[in-house]
């Protein structure tokens, strides 16, 4: 017999609205053509919010460049909708060294690591192999 609750798989990494959002925010900061690889954390609600944290890589000039892009998605309440979003670069280092830099990150946060997913979720390719940015 039922409890009348209903059981949803939780989402996969990286999609919903507030990432959804962020990919836009991000697409307007960076080349996404350039991007290398896309990391998750795991987003978290506080207060009628959701909060969440991206890694992104991106190559150039024969390095690899490292930024982290935060939201804050208003989900309750007057505000409901509104967004925020912050970008920054926070390092750099040989191309080959992806996965170090990023594997620095959750010892600095103390956070669970976060999951690779595929920029194609983010940014699904269009026939001539181009990002398709909305």
């Amino acid at each position: 017999m039922g409890t009348g609750y209903q059981i949803t798989a939780p989402p996969e990494p990286g999609v919903g609205e507030g990432w959804a959002l962020l990919a836009q925010a991000v697409a307007a900061e960076l080349p996404v053509a350039d991007l290398h690889g896309l990391w998750v954390f795991r987003p978290f609600r506080r207060d009628g919010k959701e909060y969440g944290t991206a890694i992104l890589s991106r190559i150039g000039e024969d390095r690899l460049f490292i930024y982290t892009a935060r939201y804050a998605h208003t989900l309750k309440g007057k505000k409901r909708g509104e967004f925020a979003a912050e970008f920054a670069e926070v390092g750099s280092g040989p191309v080959d060294a992806v996965e170090e830099l990023v594997a620095l990150v959750p010892k600095r946060t103390e956070e669970e690591p976060p999951v690779q997913i595929p920029l194609e979720r983010w940014y699904p390719v269009e026939d001539d192999g181009t990002p398709d940015l909305g």
